[in-house]
């Protein structure tokens, strides 16, 4: 709990559910568990647990697309071969769909 202090962290009001322990809220807002090492989300009045975790859901899977985008643009800029180029491409192509309809659902 000290080493998050350092870290910029601060102690809310809030508890674990699971635990009990007291959270703290990180830098990047996100609210922590120093005993069960977990990140905790608080669910707004009316809200459910999916509609609080979807933007998490949707950032982690915009930033997978993203990981893989670049690992093809890597893998084409060596690739010889005009089959596997013409593979990579329809990859590419797959993937970039992909985050477009991912950015629409996040906004």
């Amino acid at each position: 709990m000290a080493d998050l202090l350092r870290q910029g962290a601060t102690l809310t009001e809030y508890s674990c559910p699971a635990c009990a322990s007291p959270l703290f809220k990180l830098k990047n807002g996100n609210l922590w568990c120093a005993k069960c090492q977990k990140k905790v989300i608080i669910l707004k009045e009316g809200e459910t647990a999916e509609q609080a975790t979807t933007p998490i859901v949707m950032n982690q899977l915009e930033t997978t697309v993203l990981t893989k985008i670049q690992e093809v643009e890597t893998k084409i800029k060596t690739e010889k071969d005009p089959a596997q180029l013409e593979k990579l491409s329809t990859t590419l192509a797959t993937l970039l769909e992909n985050l477009e309809k991912i950015k629409k659902i996040k906004h």
